[in-house]
């Protein structure tokens, strides 16, 4: 075969399989599986063999008498004890079921330890959502790349995902409500009582959910955020807005900031990809929030499969707690951290050629139930484990849904971590509130209301 005519039949095989890439969802025959052996997001309804997982019921929906959202919220399952702990000394036993970061820190801390819970499958989102959900199946697409979506809205955009990009939208885009604030404090550890860096009031809008909306109507951002900064005294009176697109191909994460000692208002183009967090002292990278966000260009991304893991779970429990009691030295105290046996889509993200990012390697675990990641590895260029990191999943009944905005990132190259948004003494505890009008996300919004 000459050179030219295999160059021509790759150009074919590679134009086909993108235009198979953009076709618009699954069929309706595969949709119909959402109502039948899947749950309307995709998950697995059933549970697993061993009864250890069980079958999803529709959730944890039951609003708790008196309470009103944004207090602390109950723990529904303060009554449960572990059934089992695993330890450095016992890890082997259940190494199928440890993601690599959790080994680690097994291994590198002897007092680390896992209180393995009851399993309950308390995510939920509203009908509204589901049937947004079942309509993306077989109208949404992924396009230029995977690094755009098309033809979703309101709902898990691939609940039957084909590709790692897909999956990683899903993640993005998955359900948190339409509007909410809250006031999490930044905390650092380094070997002594962690430190905090950083308390902002945070406002979330997801125009990509909204209620009266459709994909005709929607404006291109999935997400809208404005932070304010509360403490320290140095920082107090930044503000923040940030927009991330739907389509990375042609739009960038737009970032503004209103900075106290200048008392004007610029944009920041470098607050994208792995650039170090100030409010972590660079510990963390921009693109872990959430445990990844931003744009998928700098990685090639694949789906390894689905695995019974052990991940943090429900933590209710953990945010009603003091900071001085769930924060250690080293690491998260054990003693009050939840874990539990879910089923996770295993996604990996292997730096792309002529792309460039200090995470060489990650791998995301994106729970079924929600599609947010519940955990991440980092390696670095030399293929060392660098990064490791936890959500903290809140049960929020009143949405009702189950987030994971709060997390841990350990840092296993410097021995130092950081405990983000923890809500544990916040005055707003994940605030379910009505939407605000979207110029309040806007450049011209902080002009008005910088201060010193």
């Amino acid at each position: 075969m000459s050179a030219r005519r295999a160059a021509t039949i790759a150009a074919m095989w590679a134009l086909a399989a993108y235009c198979q890439q953009a076709q618009a969802g699954v069929s309706a025959q595969e949709a119909a599986r959402l109502r039948g052996e899947l749950t309307p997001v995709g998950a697995e309804r059933a549970g697993n063999r061993e009864g250890t997982i069980p079958a999803w019921d529709g959730g944890y929906t039951t609003r708790w008498p008196g309470y009103e959202s944004g207090q602390r919220r109950p723990d529904p399952f303060a009554e449960d004890s572990p059934l089992f702990r695993i330890t450095a000394a016992n890890m082997e036993q259940y190494a199928d079921r440890l993601s690599d970061g959790v080994k680690e820190l097994l291994r590198r801390f002897p007092d680390y330890r896992l209180d393995v819970y009851p399993t309950h499958r308390t995510a939920a989102a509203p009908q509204w959502v589901h049937d947004n959900t079942f309509a993306n199946a077989t109208r949404a697409r992924a396009t230029n790349g995977g690094l755009t979506v098309e033809g979703a809205f309101g709902g898990i955009p691939f609940p039957i995902p084909a590709s790692g990009p897909e999956a990683i939208w899903n993640h993005l885009m998955a359900w948190k409500g339409e509007a909410v604030v809250e006031d999490g404090g930044i905390y650092l550890a380094s070997g002594g009582s962690p430190v905090l860096t950083a308390q902002r009031r945070a406002d979330f809008q997801y125009p990509y959910y909204y209620r009266d909306g459709s994909p005709d109507r929607f404006g291109g951002f999935y997400y809208m955020a404005r932070y304010l900064a509360i403490r320290p005294p140095s920082i107090a009176g930044t503000l923040y807005v940030v927009r991330e697109p739907a389509d990375w191909a042609k739009r960038e994460t737009e970032t503004w900031a209103y900075l106290v000692g200048q008392r004007r208002v610029r944009p920041v183009p470098t607050l994208v990809y792995d650039f170090p967090d100030e409010t972590t002292s660079g510990l963390t990278l921009i693109d872990e929030v959430w445990l990844f966000k931003g744009s998928l260009d700098r990685y090639e991304w694949r789906i390894l499969g689905k695995k019974e893991l052990f991940v943090p779970y429900n933590e209710n429990g953990f945010h009603a707690r003091r900071i001085d009691e769930v924060l250690g030295r080293q690491h998260l105290d054990p003693d009050h951290v939840r874990w539990e046996l879910h089923r996770v889509w295993v996604v990996e993200a292997q730096l792309a050629s002529g792309k460039r990012n200090v995470v060489a390697r990650r791998r995301l675990y994106l729970d079924e139930d929600t599609w947010l990641a519940l955990m991440y590895d980092g390696w670095d260029a030399r293929g060392r484990l660098w990064k490791v990191a936890h959500a903290l999943p809140l049960l929020v009944p009143e949405l009702p849904a189950v987030v994971s905005f709060p997390d841990v990132v350990y840092d296993l190259s410097s021995g130092r971590y950081a405990a983000r948004y923890l809500l544990n003494e916040s005055r707003l505890h994940y605030l379910v509130v009505p939407r605000r009008p979207e110029d309040y996300f806007t450049p011209a919004a902080l002009v008005g209301e910088g201060v010193r």
